[in-house]
């Protein structure tokens, strides 16, 4: 075996920029036996009839609020429930007459005429299950949950989009086609063993997982978080940050040390001189995509169009302010900046810092935590970035998904700072832009928050969505690790109510 650029790192939890680079046989390309992949040349399943919101949207950011956002502080209010339901918070108008939402959303409010509000989420699983609501995968435990690499997870929706993208043959984009903000899940919780799966591209191999991008800065408030007997105060990058921050690839995928781009692109030439002698391997998908990736990675350390769109600081100060000073918020705009660079799918998480119960998951302190940080952070992130998107003129055909893993229970418990516990009987989501109706509600829960009274809506259905309005079929098969084909949107169905 030939390794060149150094030793053995991870990007995203998956192959680096300094591991892709071996020469040799299948065996020793690191990619051991790759599941066979379907070959499709469409998206669309024959003869199936689609609506004019088929393949509306080009290009989809997807704002993941990891820790479960309550839905009775956000989308789903109920202001004449008990004191122990409704809790502190009332609910203002919005520009829909008739709906309402938590009073902590003021500028959000101001363009739910442009959404639609999904109050009728629903599934069996009460647990920080982000495999579950960002694949199709039909189960899932805990142990399964905290198992990235466990060969029985699907692949994460971003990941089928830019597979799909290479299956058609469309032209490989100047930038990655799957990006994740700010870093890779659940890796800033040192005081938590373990990741979290989902944003991997599984049986499609690494290489589809997201490209994640790292973060540097530092919040200037400190915030409380408690879990068990042990409790933390830090400076939250999620509450208000010094303007210095920035993003960049994360660290193992930058260069390595000593090595310049024209070194970089020496080694390439060197590698290029085992083409020849491995040419009969370029048949088989494997060594097809193991070529793919490895373009790939050099095109990301040597093009500056990703960093150029990584480089907030070319914002100005004003829109910036307006998107909320805040890690949410700057990496908001990062990803609108990305979309007009050409990502086809940008993640932006909300995600744990330091502690397990941090982010929305608010067992402890639930409005301070509300008032300070999540729903202001929240509020001017989404309501700008709708509203930036379309006087850039591009809200119509860029779908916003912003979503969480389950909701919050109606009722509040006894704990310092009040809190709530887990609950995915009834939660909301929110869509906009790409295809979706305009100022609409789906689904109903009863008086208190806690269960769908009506168009219970799984998701799975709202993966199946997002997938047609991107225009891929839901029904379009990829092959799993056994070369069974499985539709991409598992289980999942298209919600029409939910489109224009």
């Amino acid at each position: 075996m030939l390794r060149l650029l150094g030793s053995y790192k991870r990007l995203c939890d998956g192959v680096t920029r300094r591991d892709f680079l071996q020469a040799g046989g299948l065996g020793l390309l690191g990619l051991g036996t790759q599941p066979s992949v379907a070959q499709l040349p469409t998206t669309q399943a024959a003869g199936t009839k689609h609506t004019s919101s088929f393949g509306k949207a080009k290009r989809c950011v997807l704002l993941y609020l990891y820790g479960a956002a309550s839905q009775l502080e956000t989308f789903d209010p109920k202001p004449d429930a008990p004191q122990q339901v409704r809790g502190e918070l009332g609910a203002i108008a919005t520009r829909v007459p008739g709906v309402q939402i938590g009073e902590l959303l003021p500028q959000t409010a101001g363009i739910i005429d442009r959404a639609t509000i999904v109050r009728s989420m629903t599934h069996p699983y009460p647990l920080h299950a982000s495999a579950f609501t960002l694949t199709s995968i039909p189960t899932i435990d805990v142990p399964l949950q905290m198992a990235p690499r466990d060969p029985r997870h699907w692949p994460f929706i971003g990941s089928v989009v830019d597979y799909l993208a290479d299956q058609r043959g469309d032209a490989p984009p100047a930038i990655a086609r799957n990006i994740a903000l700010p870093w890779r899940l659940s890796s800033r919780r040192p005081y938590a063993a373990g990741d979290n799966a989902g944003p991997y591209g599984a049986w499609l191999g690494r290489a589809y997982d997201p490209l994640c991008t790292d973060f540097h800065g530092q919040g200037t408030r400190v915030s409380t978080y408690t879990f068990g007997s042990q409790t933390i105060r830090c400076k939250d990058p999620y509450g208000p940050l010094e303007p210095d921050c920035r993003f960049g690839l994360a660290a193992d995928a930058q260069l390595p040390d000593g090595v310049t781009l024209d070194r970089l692109n020496r080694r390439r030439s060197l590698l290029e001189q085992f083409d020849d002698a491995r040419r009969q391997l370029d048949a088989s998908t494997a060594t097809r995509s193991f070529n793919d990736f490895r373009r790939q990675a050099f095109s990301y350390l040597t093009n500056s169009k990703l960093g150029d769109a990584l480089d907030v600081a070319r914002e100005p100060r004003g829109l910036r302010e307006r998107y909320g000073m805040t890690l949410f918020g700057q990496a908001t705009l990062v990803a609108r900046r990305l979309l007009e660079a050409g990502t086809a799918f940008v993640t932006v998480l909300w995600d744990e810092f330091e502690l397990v119960n941090s982010a929305w998951d608010t067992h402890y302190y639930h409005y301070e935590l509300m008032r300070e940080q999540l729903c202001p952070g929240l509020d001017r992130a989404l309501s700008t970035l709708v509203l930036d998107l379309e006087t850039r003129g591009m809200l119509d055909d860029t779908l916003i998904v912003c979503t969480t893993e389950h909701g919050r229970t109606p009722k509040l418990e006894n704990v310092p700072g009040g809190g709530r516990g887990h609950w995915a009987q009834a939660y909301s989501t929110l869509l906009v832009g790409g295809g979706v109706a305009r100022g609409k509600v789906v689904g109903r829960t009863d008086r208190i928050g806690g269960a769908v009274q009506d168009t219970p809506i799984s998701p799975k259905d709202i993966l199946a969505t997002m997938y047609y309005l991107l225009g891929i079929d839901p029904e379009t098969p990829i092959q799993d690790r056994q070369g069974r084909p499985i539709a991409v949107a598992g289980e999942g169905k298209v919600r029409h109510e939910l489109l224009a």
